[in-house]
């Protein structure tokens, strides 16, 4: 283990939780990834294991069944299993994004109903914002539900559901018309339990089917149709409507620090493998490694690591802390994606012509990196944000 990505100030119990993960990256997802990566298949074999670990509750209160943990330590094993595999960190970032919901804006009645059940990996979390043509503009979302005897009926279209078939709770943000002056008082989020699977999977709910991607494979993508779907006035969370889309930007701020983690584990990776080859394969008499075209580059790949990874501490810090951290974790998301997206191409680079071969783990995570730049809010989205505070924290007086 070299002395990339440490992080000062860690309790006992947090740095066993880590030494764990790191083993069971190491011995049982690393093995594999590239062979269930490149048949699209679910990991369910890693998803078991990774219930018996208790990861699915790791940030569960412990009332509730789970571990308690916080949201720096969540980040570190998500960099952590990143670092193995990124789709398998997508199929717990949801996950966690929902409980986190629960925890923070959820009646006593649905953290009793699904926290346990969450904890312990039976009930598994996605989260949905996005339509085809809406993408970050959240406030043009046209799935509605409207009030229907003691409930409500939803219709419309959701998009880029992570999770979208093999999860069994969705939180799902539509439009409700509260009278409210603002169109983001007049937004839901709605909590759905479903069964796992494509097609039809409730009255007036379907999950059409995986959509093919670029990368980022194994987990399931896909998109929820509804078409007359009825839901209790009890599924709404927190119990009263309107406060849907403050709601889901409390969890986007936190999956923002989480693809930061996912970028920081990705893009160690890709730089040990990096600087591994680089020792291993000659060129004109000497390792590549010796080469100053090469050492420079390994030294700016870990650079950039190094600064990620104490950004994505930094906001998940402040998080914990109570505190507003919209700015440190768009910062460390827009920070983290890019820096992801260069290290991995500079690691593509060293290994050359092998680099384009499947045979190799850097192909993979060639194809996995563009993802990050555009998942929990684009880069220009963060630039947006970013800049927005920094004009709050500095305005002229």
């Amino acid at each position: 283990m070299g002395r990339l990505c440490e992080t000062e100030g860690l309790t006992d119990i947090q740095s066993e939780i880590l030494r764990t993960v790191r083993d069971f990256v190491d011995n049982e997802i690393l093995p594999v990834a590239n062979q269930l990566e490149h048949a699209d298949e679910y990991p369910t074999k890693i998803v078991e294991q990774m219930k018996e670990l208790g990861l699915f509750g790791l940030t569960i209160p412990e009332e509730y069944g789970g571990l308690g943990e916080s949201l720096l330590t969540y980040a570190l094993v998500v960099e952590e299993i990143a670092r193995g595999w990124m789709s398998v960190s997508g199929i717990i970032n949801t996950h966690f994004i929902v409980a986190y919901m629960l925890v923070q804006h959820g009646t006593e009645e649905q953290k009793q109903h699904y926290l346990p059940r969450m904890a312990e990996g039976s009930v598994r979390g996605a989260f949905s914002m996005s339509e085809p043509g809406c993408g970050s503009d959240v406030a043009a979302i046209k799935t509605k539900a409207v009030p229907s005897g003691a409930g409500y009926v939803i219709n419309g279209q959701k998009m880029w559901l992570t999770n979208g078939g093999s999860s069994t709770l969705v939180a799902v943000l539509v439009k409700t018309d509260t009278g409210a002056e603002s169109v983001y008082r007049n937004m839901s989020t709605f909590l759905i339990e479903k069964e796992a699977g494509f097609g039809e999977v409730k009255p007036g709910l379907t999950i059409p089917g995986k959509i093919d991607k670029m990368g980022y494979k194994g987990v399931d993508t896909t998109e929820m149709v509804f078409d007359g779907h009825q839901v209790a006035a009890a599924d709404i969370l927190g119990g009263e409507p309107g406060q849907g889309f403050y709601q889901m930007m409390d969890g986007v701020e936190v999956g923002r620090v989480n693809v930061a983690a996912r970028g920081c584990g990705v893009a160690l990776r890709a730089f040990e493998l990096g600087v591994q080859y680089s020792q291993q394969r000659e060129t004109f008499g000497k390792k590549i490694a010796e080469h100053q075209a090469v050492l420079f580059r390994l030294a700016e790949m870990a650079t950039k690591i190094e600064a990620a990874h104490q950004m994505m501490v930094r906001a998940a810090r402040k998080k914990d802390s109570g505190q507003r951290n919209d700015l440190e974790a768009g910062m460390a998301k827009y920070l983290a994606s890019e820096y992801c997206a260069e290290v991995v191409e500079d690691s593509f680079r060293i290994h050359g012509g092998y680099g384009f071969s499947k045979e190799y783990e850097i192909e993979r995570l060639y194809r996995e990196a563009p993802m990050l730049l555009i998942g929990e809010g684009t880069a220009d989205i963060q630039r947006m944000i970013i800049g927005r505070r920094l004009l709050e924290d500095y305005k002229l007086r």
